[in-house]
């Protein structure tokens, strides 16, 4: 069973979004180390349930929270996906030493993400 492991926050002003979490939530914030910005956010204590995040600004207009679902194999899991009805809505992509997304929509026309975790990946 694959479980939710990460959400993104899309904001037209990170900086914003931020001050607004951390005073509601109490979260806090990182700044990524990598190609592009983005900021990890930390929402609690890692030894008790829950998940993380990241925030990153808008790109799409129509951008919203996502969840993504970390699977062993992005292309075996799409593969799934399509065969049961679901949607691809943006192909595979690298994420620099994290490893690799692809957003769909299932048959009730959610949007999520699936990750395969690869420090590897360039």
């Amino acid at each position: 069973m694959w479980r939710v492991n990460h959400f993104d926050v899309s904001a037209d002003h990170p900086e914003r979004a931020m001050k607004f979490y951390e005073e509601v939530f109490g979260w806090k914030f990182e700044k990524w180390n990598g190609p592009f910005d983005y900021w990890l956010i930390m929402t609690g204590d890692p030894k008790e349930p829950g998940i993380d995040g990241g925030i990153a600004r808008r790109e799409d207009p129509n951008a919203h929270i996502m969840n993504f679902i970390d699977v062993p194999s992005v292309d075996e899991c799409s593969k799934s996906i399509t065969a049961n009805g679901g949607k691809i809505i943006q192909s595979k992509q690298t994420i620099p030493g994290v490893g690799y997304i692809l957003i769909f929509q299932d048959t009730e026309g959610n949007v999520l993400g699936i990750m395969e975790t690869d420090i590897k990946a360039k």
